[in-house]
């Protein structure tokens, strides 16, 4: 560690930025709480260098926390061997950037932590210690551990397995047709759904609910690298804006392999969303309709298969639903959500439990009580706790900022963050009232994160008649009166709030913002914490409204912050940030000078069924909002300097979209420039890639913003 510590202190901010991975290696995430609260374990790294994640756990009486496995020291066949096609395409679409063991399930009482390390089965011991291989037919991916941890379900192959711990190893479910998988989560459900996972064990260990997937009605792309045309291209089933999406059923099967398929309106309702089995009741799933407007919530009966409808929810734009629910309360009530008074709220037993203007966000435990976070403001996130005593809120603690937790028993794990001061992961007691007997220390967990070489100092303003949240910093040790260029650096679509009260997420920008530039940071309509209403502004069109945010931000902005050149400004964004980077320049030169634009989605028709007919509709239906908002109609107004950088191996933006709209560029005699990025995905994670690319971009806006070198940190 002190070696690191002298090295990285040498490097410069890109550099520091690529080796820590974005920061995150070293630091507790995944956090799991035993029902009694005696426990927590967790993933971490062992330095802010170290890519290898290893298992560990607290003991929450003490506070000690110790290795339960370190892939080091285990027998993997060599010290970084290959995974399973399908656990690296996991990790893709979880945007995972470690290595090692990154993901883990437990028994109910987590006494036995089950994981994959590369295609093998392991099985830590939690009380004990230790750690053996179990005899599993690989390669093993999603191993799930039974309640009991008597055994352990995972995929192979095209197969759901069963495994116990004496080498007893049998297929549960399973077929030898090649587009069809069983247990497995399909592309848009992982990718954009939030559900990572085909099968989910029984509280009584005695069954499993999975998934059956049929992708033969999808078409199929290819994805090579043209950079190594020995390499054969990769067979990718995508299905794209208008085409057929895969056919998923959900089936429950025993032990001895009976099954019974899961029933309802399938035809209606094709989108498999959530499915959840707790011992407070019987199984919950979320079923949607193709085009996002009508969502059911399903108690099963798994004896026949049937299906019996607990709540409904219709909305003209689309259907939502807060990550962590449907679950069922300790004593048999619902846990849902609604959007009333503008407000997506809390409710239990289908009564609203959360007041207006309290936007809910994510569920993170369900049992006697509920823990959540929600935003009363879209910069903040709180960490709140509801019981039939009423709400309270946990954390963030020391004024606005951004918390998250989980809880089990008397025990929740609390992650924080500020801007002015380093995250921290704190393992505290839940009020008295759960009868712990008295409040026992508060254990912050250890972190190994790096110390960044920049420290953000970052003005958060409301502008404008939308009162869009927007973030301003200036370059270190700025002379007021010193007029300097602005960058925009936006995601702008759906789902992502960049303008938050977390130090982290303005790193890059404060380095950006050193290389001689005001970096303007902006949320407009669209993006979450500030209503239903907010988020649905954007149905139809995801260019239009999008684009004029942010130009009334950098008004705005520049309304309240001296010395921001309005008559120089450059914008880049990766993804749909990337996509909003080169709408700018396109349609609005007279605001923009120059753009970078990463990954970005070109024409929304090349994009997949689940994220872009909920936004614009299926494009026979709606093939209006197709033309507003694809890329390639406006090839020919280019006027400005524009680059474009793509991972050529990308699954997820393919690189058709910047191949595309460069095709269109050229036909047109636009000059512009393409990074194409060998081996690299959607998002860079190489290290000498990241670093190289970060500066690459500086320079580019630089450049053409009229930044001299003696201005440049």
């Amino acid at each position: 560690m002190a070696d690191y510590r002298k090295r990285v202190h040498a490097d410069t901010f890109p550099r520091q930025q690529a080796r820590t991975r974005r920061f995150s290696l070293g630091v507790a995430r995944t956090f799991s709480v035993s029902p009694d609260g005696s426990r927590v374990v967790f993933l971490r790294s062992a330095a802010c260098d170290d890519p290898l994640t290893a298992l560990w756990a607290m003991d929450v009486a003490t506070g000690e926390e110790r290795v339960a496995a370190d892939p080091r020291d285990l027998e993997t066949g060599g010290p970084f061997p290959d995974s399973p096609a399908e656990e690296m395409a996991r990790r893709q679409r979880s945007r995972e950037m470690a290595d090692g063991i990154v993901a883990y399930s437990t028994d109910r009482n987590l006494r036995r932590g089950a994981f994959a390390l590369a295609g093998e089965l392991w099985v830590a011991d939690l009380d004990a210690g230790g750690c053996r291989r179990w005899a599993a037919t690989g390669p093993v991916f999603d191993p799930r551990m039974d309640p009991s941890g008597a055994a352990v379900a995972y995929c192979s192959g095209r197969h759901v397995r069963v495994v116990d711990a004496a080498g007893a190893d049998s297929v549960l479910a399973g077929e030898e047709r090649e587009e069809v998988t069983w247990g497995q989560a399909e592309f848009v459900a992982a990718e954009e759904m939030g559900r990572s996972r085909g099968h989910w064990w029984a509280p009584d260990g005695r069954s499993l609910l999975a998934t059956r997937v049929d992708v033969s009605a999808v078409a199929t792309w290819w994805i090579a690298d043209p950079a190594h045309p020995d390499r054969a291209p990769v067979a990718h089933r995508y299905p794209a804006a208008g085409t057929a999406d895969a056919h998923v059923t959900l089936h429950h099967v025993d032990l001895a392999g009976a099954s019974n398929e899961i029933s309802w309106d399938r035809g209606a309702l094709p989108y498999l969303v959530a499915v959840t089995w707790t011992p407070c009741g019987p199984p919950l799933v979320v079923v949607e309709s193709r085009d996002h407007t009508r969502s059911q919530v399903l108690s099963v009966d798994v004896a026949t298969g049937a299906t019996t409808t607990l709540a409904e929810h219709r909305d003209d734009a689309w259907v939502d639903r807060p990550p962590g629910l449907p679950a069922w309360l300790a004593d048999g009530r619902l846990v849902w959500a609604g959007d009333t008074d503008d407000t997506t709220r809390l409710t239990v037993g289908g009564e609203a439990v959360t007041p207006p203007g309290l936007q809910v966000r994510d569920v993170g435990s369900v049992g006697e009580d509920v823990v959540f976070t929600a935003s009363p403001d879209p910069t903040t996130i709180q960490l709140w706790r509801w019981s039939d005593a009423g709400l309270e809120r946990l954390a963030p603690t020391g004024g606005a900022g951004m918390a998250t937790g989980v809880a089990g028993g008397p025990t929740v794990v609390v992650v924080e963050h500020w801007l002015d001061a380093a995250s921290r992961s704190t393992v505290r007691d839940r009020p008295v009232a759960f009868g712990t007997g008295g409040r026992r220390q508060d254990h912050e967990v250890v972190s190994h994160a790096a110390d960044p070489l920049v420290t953000p100092s970052v003005r958060i303003l409301e502008v404008g008649p939308e009162r869009l949240r927007v973030g301003v910093l200036m370059p270190t040790g700025h002379r007021p009166g010193r007029s300097v260029p602005v960058v925009m650096s936006p995601y702008g679509g759906p789902g992502v709030a960049r303008v938050v009260r977390a130090r982290s997420a303005w790193l890059e920008s404060q380095w950006l913002a050193d290389q001689g530039f005001a970096v303007v940071v902006a949320d407009g309509r669209g993006t979450p914490g500030r209503g239903p209403a907010w988020e649905r502004a954007i149905h139809g069109d995801l260019a239009t409204a999008v684009l004029a945010d942010q130009v009334d931000a950098l008004h705005g902005a520049a309304a309240e912050v001296a010395d921001l050149d309005t008559t120089r400004v450059g914008i880049r964004g990766w993804s749909f940030g990337g996509y909003l980077a080169a709408l700018a320049v396109l349609r609005r030169p007279d605001v923009f000078s120059v753009a970078v634009a990463g990954a970005p989605v070109t024409d929304w028709r090349l994009y997949d069924t689940y994220y872009t007919e909920r936004y614009l509709g299926h494009p026979e239906a709606a093939p209006g909002a197709y033309e507003r908002t694809s890329l390639l109609g406006d090839a020919a107004k280019l006027e400005r300097p524009l680059m474009i950088i793509h991972g050529l191996v990308d699954d997820n933006v393919v690189v058709a979209h910047s191949l595309r709209l460069s095709q269109r560029l050229i036909e047109a005699g636009r000059p512009h420039c393409v990074l194409p990025l060998s081996g690299v995905t959607h998002m860079a994670s190489q290290e000498d890639v990241a670093e190289h690319l970060l500066g690459l971009q500086a320079e580019f806006l630089a450049r053409h913003l009229g930044v001299p070198a003696s201005r440049r940190g």
